[in-house]
């Protein structure tokens, strides 16, 4: 067995992907609660127990927020850049988390897994995307970002899969007639989220012979639709030739079907 990849949920409610080896289990985020965590692993088979490390993109609720409980539960050691660690301001959760900080940049390794961190811009104290590597395998995390750097392309070149930000369509988004102004303006920025088109536009500035899978992610509730991000990201692919990528959704309520390398 190689690296088995599981997006147990994402969505503007919540963020949470599970990555196993032969030897290690991480969760990459911990947004969705704490209990649907524990029952979405045990519909796996799996077990909070099994999990060796948490990793963190930054700090937003939607990627935290079942570190309360969790760290209650079990003392996970958590990773994360020191900005994201001083920004989850709940001191209780805090006092409790075995933080292993690491400066945006750094490679390291959690059991067999090498974790390479880089910058995203989005509207955080200091995000992060990954390049998580097993045995000669890869898998991208971009999952909040407002738009697309070189540094980014750059390092997830090398992705077998990616999980990638579709959070919205343009159009859904200017109409939606209950989010203000400011707030799309935001979602809309250099430091917000990506849309269906900036997605597709990544997907085909880094995809390759050995890109094998994309799963969206990040879509928002009511500013997309699958069927709308799945398209322009699958079309864009096949105007250039890459019909051997699958394209994915993953969803808020259920986890997606698990992806091996």
């Amino acid at each position: 067995m190689g690296l088995q990849i599981t997006v147990l949920g994402s969505g503007s409610a919540g963020n949470c992907t599970l990555i196993e080896s032969p030897r290690t289990r991480v969760l990459v985020d911990a947004g969705l609660s704490a209990r649907q965590i524990t029952q979405r692993l045990a519909h796996l088979g799996r077990s909070l127990d099994a999990i060796d490390a948490i990793l963190l993109t930054h700090e937003h609720t939607d990627h935290c927020g079942a570190l309360p409980v969790l760290t209650k539960q079990r003392p996970l050691p958590v990773y994360a850049n020191r900005p994201t660690a001083e920004g989850i301001h709940d001191e209780t959760t805090t006092a409790r988390v075995t933080w292993r900080l690491f400066t945006t940049g750094q490679s390291f390794a959690i059991g067999d897994l090498g974790v390479e961190s880089f910058s995203v811009p989005h509207d955080a104290q200091e995000p992060v995307g990954f390049l998580i590597r097993q045995n000669g395998s890869a898998v991208g995390f971009v999952t909040d970002l407002g738009h697309v750097t070189r540094l980014i392309t750059e390092r997830i070149r090398d992705a077998d899969v990616l999980i990638l930000e579709a959070n919205h369509d343009v159009r859904l988004l200017q109409d939606n007639p209950h989010r203000p102004w400011s707030l799309k303006q935001r979602i809309l920025g250099r430091h917000g989220h990506l849309s269906n088109e900036a997605a597709a536009a990544l997907a085909i500035e880094v995809v390759s012979d050995r890109l094998r899978h994309i799963c969206l992610a990040h879509l928002s509730r009511d500013c997309n639709r699958p069927d709308l991000a799945r398209q322009a990201v699958e079309d864009s692919l096949r105007r250039h030739g890459a019909r051997h990528v699958a394209v994915t959704v993953a969803a808020q309520e259920t986890p997606a079907a698990t992806v091996q390398l």
